[in-house]
This record gives structure tokens, C-alpha cells and sequence, in this order.
């Protein structure tokens, strides 16, 4: 947690280790009260959908403000109401927060993660700053917020248990998988079936017109780049998720534009190789990969019955792959 390889001096901070009690004290009041509002604002983003697990977050924000309150009685005994302004940022060698709170389309796996690192931090604080305390209260009291920290994944559980319990928790996971699959699989499954089969007509028309491994590789690159470039845009312009929940622009016209160019480049690859009926022979083993990976997706996240998936993908396929071959060989 606390890093021993700032240079003193150069940035205008201090070092943990140069801080006097009360201003750990202070730093210490800054940083609940910042986590408070974290946990407060991760409730807030989940509410509306995540309604259970909101209210786990609203339990954690409270917990933070008691920790805060009781920092501040004991900062007001020994040091008066006046409260010095540390924060986490004027000091070298602390842990920071990464702002992940700003993210719009943070999921909740991701705050429950980051939820962790924050308990974890708290605690090696509150451990390392009760063995910098001369006075028996404060000693106290942050070994005991040090305990309460390392408790905190225990109290998360218990949150877990009263408010995720049972239907609750499967009508989120439920609704978890759905978003992951509106914005990830969806998109990138309709690039990959786009790539895989449209660049088949062209690649194979190439390469039986001309024969050449590298113009066949030259095209398939081309039009495989390409395809995944305008899905990409595609994908990322004709929705912006707000009403169709699909998640983020960017992140279903990425999946969908990598994928395009994956499912185009697979087949064009072995194009590189000199000798035009073996590249050829690996290119239509590299196809029949492809398609049955796009069935096994199909069946795995979409549901879709195998013998229909495996139907519709290997016929529709395979007739763009024979019509490729048909016209590159008149």
C-alpha cells in the first residue's frame, strides 16, 4: 500500500512517514469520507436496475460515515474543530482511488471488485498508521477501524445475505448476463459471421482466378479490414444503447469490428504461405473452424438449438464458399 520509492522534495507532497498524528488523523477523515461518497455513488448507478445490491452499497456508504464520525470525535478532542485539509493526494507515497466512479457504463462486477480494493486498502492504512500512534486513543481506535476494514468483506457478505438473498441475486446475475451478452456477444457474433462468410466468395474467387497466395492474401486482407471497419461504425452508429439498453456504442462497435476482421483474416492468413494448395487447404480447414466456432457461440449465448445453428451456419457457408470457388475457377 504504501510505496518507499517517492522521491521527497520534487513533487511539493509529503511522505506517509513524515506526517504527524494529526494529520494521519486528517488524512484519515478525508479518505472515509471520500469512500463514503464512492460506495454512495456506485449505489446510485446501480438503483434503477440493481435495486439489491444498491442496497448493499447504500449499507457500505453508511459504515464509511460512522468510521468518518468517530475519526472526527476523537480529531476533536485532541486537536480542537479546525480540521486540516489532507487528502490522499497531498501525500506521496498513499494509494490513490482510480476515478472508475466516472465511468457511465460501470458494471457490477467492476464495483464489487473495486469495492474489494478499497477494503483492503483501508485496512493496511489503519494498520500502518495505529503503529505510527504514540496516544493510547488514537492507537485504539484505528486498530479497531483496521479490524473494522478487514471485517468489511465479511459485512459486505452479510449485506450480500440480507438484501441479495435468493431470487434477488438470480434475477441480477439474470440481468448481468443479458447486458454482457447485448453488448458484447451480439455484436461481435454478427461480426464474426459477417467476416467468416462474406470475405469467403472473394478470397476463394481470388484465389482460384489467379492463383497467386499473396494477391489472395492481399485481397483477403483488404476486404477483411475493411468489413470490420465499416461494421465497427456500423454498429456504433445506428444505436446509442440509451433506449435499447444495449450498453455502450463504443464498446458493441468494437466487438463487432474486431471480430469482422478476425472472422475475414482467419482464412486469409494462410495465403502467406508460397505453395497455393497447401495455403488453400489450410484456408478451408481455418473456414471449417470458423463456422463451427459460430455455431458453438450460437448454441452457448444465444440459445439458438444446435442442429438449427449448425444448419443454418454450415449451409449458408458453405453455398458462399462454393460460389466463390465456382466464379474464381471460370
Amino acid at each position: 500500500m504504501l510505496s518507499r520509492f517517492s522521491l521527497p522534495g520534487l513533487t511539493g507532497k509529503r511522505r506517509f512517514d513524515d506526517l504527524s498524528e494529526k494529520e494521519i488523523l486528517a488524512l484519515a477523515i478525508s479518505s472515509e469520507e471520500e469512500d463514503g461518497r464512492i460506495y454512495a455513488i456506485y449505489a446510485q448507478k446501480l438503483r434503477s436496475e440493481y435495486a439489491a445490491s444498491a442496497a448493499i452499497f447504500d449499507g457500505m456508504a453508511q459504515e464509511e460515515d460512522e468510521h468518518r464520525e468517530r475519526l472526527i470525535d476523537l480529531y476533536q478532542r485532541r486537536f480542537g474543530n479546525v480540521i486540516l485539509p489532507v487528502r490522499r493526494e497531498h501525500v506521496s507515497d498513499f494509494y490513490t482511488r482510480k476515478p472508475v466512479w466516472l465511468i457511465e457504463n460501470l458494471g457490477l462486477d467492476r464495483m464489487r471488485e473495486e469495492a474489494e480494493d478499497m477494503e483492503r486498502q483501508a485496512r493496511d492504512f489503519y494498520v500502518a498508521a495505529a503503529g505510527r500512534s504514540s496516544d493510547i486513543d488514537t492507537r485504539k481506535l484505528l486498530g479497531e477501524l483496521a479490524a473494522a476494514e478487514a471485517k468489511h468483506e465479511s459485512k459486505a457478505q452479510d449485506l450480500t445475505a440480507t438484501h441479495l438473498g435468493g431470487e434477488a441475486r438470480a434475477d441480477e446475475d439474470i440481468a448481468a448476463k443479458r447486458q454482457f451478452i447485448l453488448t458484447w456477444v451480439q455484436p461481435g457474433l454478427a461480426g464474426l459471421m459477417d467476416g467468416s462468410v462474406s470475405t469467403l466468395a472473394p478470397i476463394f474467387a481470388t484465389a482460384f482466378a489467379t492463383q497467386s497466395t499473396w494477391t489472395t492474401f492481399l485481397i483477403g486482407l483488404s476486404a477483411s479490414v475493411g468489413a470490420g471497419i465499416s461494421m465497427g461504425f456500423t454498429e456504433a452508429a445506428h444505436d446509442d444503447g440509451k433506449i435499447s439498453g444495449r450498453g455502450a456504442p463504443w464498446k458493441r462497435g468494437l466487438a463487432s469490428g474486431m471480430m469482422t476482421m478476425l472472422g475475414g483474416l482467419g482464412h486469409a492468413l494462410p495465403y502467406l504461405i508460397p505453395s497455393f494448395w497447401t495455403a488453400t487447404a489450410i484456408a478451408l480447414i481455418v473456414v471449417f473452424v470458423e463456422l463451427w466456432a459460430i455455431v458453438w457461440i450460437q448454441n452457448r449465448f444465444m440459445e439458438t438449438p444446435f442442429l438449427r445453428a449448425a444448419f443454418q451456419v454450415v449451409l449458408g457457408g458453405g453455398l458462399v464458399l462454393a460460389a466463390g470457388i465456382l466464379i474464381g475457377g471460370a
